[in-house]
């Protein structure tokens, strides 16, 4: 689905579209297109009800990969174990690739069936996928990331921080694929954005976990980054066990949320226990 939406490498502005299919198709784990389509399943759509949802959520993701990885903000050489768009194309194109993917994101989500099944639904959707974007979502979690350089933040403010710059995406992932297999708002759409909201957390916490403990060439990204450029995570605030031990009161929790809406034994609770278990 990412390749046929994706445009051509070989089409004019060539740089631009080639930089743009490096960040999206090299790699990764597709931990927010599987919510999506975990989530449109657990509620009986069918999975290609969430093939637009699910591209979209993941091209949102390699646009903020590519401007996270930028020298002004994060400054990383590494990223899924090959050099960073800017490092591999300039950081003017890596920038005009961010800017293109985050546009393409919303193209491709217009396009889904859903528009033309319920086009009041659907501007749900775009609004849904902007607002995790924005402001109050991604952009907004990584303005609170950067000004966080060098402080030591309470639990709170880390964890909003969070909510935020990872959350949101992983939220919206959830949302729009309950939305593709028809879910309106009730019961069954906030135990998901429950879901979801506990889901995001515990898959940072375990990111931060990774950054202290995990080996370089696993998990795809300079391991100790974090802790070179004295940011705050949770091993830091509350020490590696005692982060070790919220993450996994986080995962069940967020598996509870579950209870009467998804199976045990069903793809979005495996993503849940994923979030957690995850050696990269």
């Amino acid at each position: 689905m990412l390749d046929r939406v994706l445009p051509p490498g070989g089409v004019e502005p060539v740089a631009l579209h080639r930089a743009m299919r490096y960040a999206v198709l090299g790699g990764g784990k597709r931990i927010r297109p599987l919510l999506a389509y975990a989530a449109c399943t657990a509620l009986g759509g069918a999975e290609a009800d969430a093939d637009h949802a699910a591209a979209a959520v993941e091209i949102i993701h390699a646009y903020s990969l590519i401007h996270d990885d930028l020298p002004a903000m994060d400054d990383d050489d590494l990223r899924r174990g090959r050099p960073t768009c800017h490092i591999a194309f300039g950081e003017a194109t890596a920038i005009l690739a961010g800017d293109a993917l985050q546009a393409l994101a919303f193209e491709v989500l217009a396009q889904a069936p859903l528009t033309a099944r319920d086009p009041a639904r659907a501007v749900d959707a775009l609004r849904c996928l902007a607002q995790a974007c924005g402001s109050q979502g991604m952009a907004g979690g990584q303005a609170l990331d950067l000004d966080a350089v060098g402080l030591r933040l309470d639990l709170e403010r880390l964890e909003r921080m969070h909510v935020h710059k990872t959350g949101a995406l992983i939220r919206a992932s959830v949302r729009l694929g309950a939305m593709c297999a028809g879910a309106r708002e009730g019961r069954v759409l906030e135990a998901l954005e429950r879901f979801g909201h506990l889901a995001g957390l515990a898959f940072q916490i375990r990111d931060d976990i990774l950054d202290v403990e995990g080996e370089t060439a696993v998990i795809g990204k300079t391991q100790g980054a974090d802790q070179a450029r004295d940011k705050p995570t949770y091993p830091s605030i509350l020490g590696l066990e005692a982060a070790k031990d919220l993450a996994s009161r986080t995962r069940a929790a967020a598996l509870g949320a579950l209870q009467g809406v998804a199976a045990p034994d069903s793809a979005l609770a495996d993503l849940g226990r994923y979030a957690v278990d995850r050696t990269s």
